[in-house]
């Protein structure tokens, strides 16, 4: 069961609203059962844009019902129901906001038909009600009061419930008030990171990369970000929708892949320092690092040419003379040739890594061969 509704507010500083008008339509998947339409004396002063915007004015609410009149009515109308609006967040959040002055706790379901919309109807240009309603086909009478813009989400939702034919996307969409689904949904994203080290990404619901982590356990450093308190850690957690990783076996590539990806992606919620240049090369201009891989039997290989970082991969081939042209074939270019290079030396200054072979360079045709550790 569904109450779809809509509000109209005297506008002003955030939770210090008030409700002008209010519609509920009861919805039960195939017509409207019951409704509540009514205008609501808010006992404030209504914001002037709002008054040129909805037509509503102080004078038409001097005689209206107070919110605490008619609070047991919107009680009844949407128990047990799904609490629908075109932003619900917003309608949902005025409402609590109205029960709160009560002392009422008022605890509901919601989903919103812009975020339906947004995964139904994903060639439109505009998900507004109005612009949305047009593209669709849906007339609108009365836009920008409770009424009109109730009653034409309504229909809108209808529309949305026929194109959902599994009704898959509207059952995963419903905001549940005790985050039963984001705490469903968390559980079944840290079941697949593995417990080893490496880069993780999280993702929002468009596929954008939000936040990039790190750490020698994956499971435990995400499970840890979820955990967090912060403002910033739980808009985070409000917007994650699928977190992907890479394996990186050590610390030095683990460092490196997360800072070359800070620069290139640069996620909305990370904090991206700059590097310092030390302003030194490598004591050698040509040597392979080689670390620690993803398996036992692996090994990770960063390649250094003219003191240039040329790329990495990962292999279990043994390393034997005047093979370097295979490896090359192998590798991961790196691009910020420069980020790299400060990394590594930084890296390389208070860390040991597992060997370092030196290339000789005085072969022709770039045939190196290794010359030994340092």
């Amino acid at each position: 069961m569904y109450a779809i509704l809509d509000i109209e507010t005297t506008g002003g500083k955030f939770n210090e609203e008030g409700i002008t008008e209010i519609a509920i339509y009861k919805y039960d998947g195939h017509q409207i059962i019951d409704q509540f339409i009514s205008l609501i004396n808010p006992e404030r002063e209504i914001q002037e844009f709002v008054v040129k915007l909805t037509g509503i004015n102080n004078t038409m609410l001097r005689n209206a019902p107070k919110f605490y009149e008619v609070a047991k009515r919107i009680i009844e109308i949407t128990q047990d129901c799904i609490l629908i609006a075109h932003n619900a967040s917003f309608d949902y959040r005025i409402l609590r906001t109205e029960f709160n002055r009560l002392g009422y706790d008022y605890k509901k379901n919601t989903l919103c038909t812009v975020t339906l919309s947004k995964r139904l109807i994903k060639d439109a240009p505009s998900y507004s009600l109005g612009k949305l309603c047009r593209y669709m086909g849906i007339p609108v009478t009365d836009r920008h009061r409770a009424n009109g813009d109730a009653f034409a989400t309504v229909k809108l939702f209808k529309l949305l419930l026929d194109k959902d034919t599994d009704k898959e996307i509207i059952t995963q969409s419903v905001k549940y008030f005790d985050n039963r689904h984001e705490k469903q949904q968390i559980i079944r994203i840290l079941d697949k990171l593995p417990e080893t080290q490496g880069v993780f990404y999280i993702h929002n619901q468009e596929g954008n990369i939000i936040f990039i982590g790190r750490g020698s356990n994956l499971k435990h450093e995400v499970n840890k970000q979820f955990l967090k308190k912060t403002t910033k850690a739980e808009r985070i957690l409000k917007r994650v929708f699928e977190v992907t990783y890479e394996e990186t076996g050590n610390p030095l590539l683990t460092r490196l892949k997360y800072h070359l990806d800070l620069e290139s992606v640069r996620p909305k919620y990370n904090i991206i320092r700059k590097r310092k240049n030390t302003g030194k090369d490598f004591n050698n201009p040509n040597f392979i690092i080689i670390d620690k891989g993803r398996i036992p039997e692996e090994n990770a290989v960063i390649l250094i040419e003219n003191n240039e970082v040329i790329g990495y991969t990962f292999t279990n081939l043994a390393f034997q003379e005047h093979q370097i042209d295979i490896l090359k074939s192998m590798l991961t270019p790196i691009e910020n040739k420069e980020l790299a290079k400060i990394i590594i030396k930084n890296y390389l200054l208070r860390n040991k890594v597992h060997k370092i072979v030196r290339l000789n360079d005085e072969l022709p045709d770039n045939n190196y061969y290794f010359s030994g550790t340092e």
